[in-house]
C-alpha cells in the first residue's frame, strides 16, 4: 500500500485517490513537468533547485511527504484545485499511452477529493 488522499471526518463511502510509492512519485514527476520542471532536479527529490524558485500553486502537493505529515491548509486546497483541474482536462490530441490515461485519471479524482474537503471544509488527510 502507499499514499492515500481522502477527507478527514468524511465517511469510508467518501472517495479517495491512492497509489503506490512509486505510482505517487510517477503521478507527480507528471504534474512538475507539466508545470515546466522536473521533479527529481528539486531539493528533496535528488536535486538542488529550492523550491521557491518554482512558481506553481501545486507545490504544497508536489513538495509533501509521501504518506505522512501536514495537512494542506485550505488556501492550499483552494489553489491547488483549479491548476489540477486545468491540467486534467488538457486535449491529449490522440494520445493513447495507458500511463498517461492514469495519471489523467488520478487527477480528476483528487480534484473530486479535493473539491469534497474545500465544501465539507474537511481536512485533506495524507495516509
Amino acid at each position: 500500500m502507499g499514499p492515500e488522499h481522502r477527507p478527514s471526518r468524511a465517511p469510508a463511502s467518501s472517495p479517495d485517490v491512492s497509489w503506490s510509492y512509486t505510482g505517487f512519485g510517477a503521478f507527480r514527476r507528471w504534474l512538475a513537468q507539466a508545470e515546466g520542471f522536473a521533479l527529481d532536479e528539486m531539493h528533496g527529490f535528488g536535486g538542488q533547485r529550492p523550491w521557491n524558485d518554482v512558481s506553481t500553486t501545486l507545490a504544497p502537493l508536489l513538495n509533501h511527504p509521501d504518506d505522512d505529515g501536514p495537512d494542506l491548509t485550505p488556501v492550499q486546497r483552494a489553489a491547488i484545485l483549479p491548476r489540477l483541474q486545468e491540467i486534467a482536462d488538457q486535449p491529449q490530441r490522440g494520445n493513447n499511452d495507458p500511463l498517461l490515461q492514469q495519471h489523467i485519471d488520478d487527477a480528476r479524482q483528487l480534484v473530486v477529493v479535493l473539491q469534497l474537503c474545500i465544501e465539507k471544509d474537511v481536512d485533506l488527510l495524507f495516509g
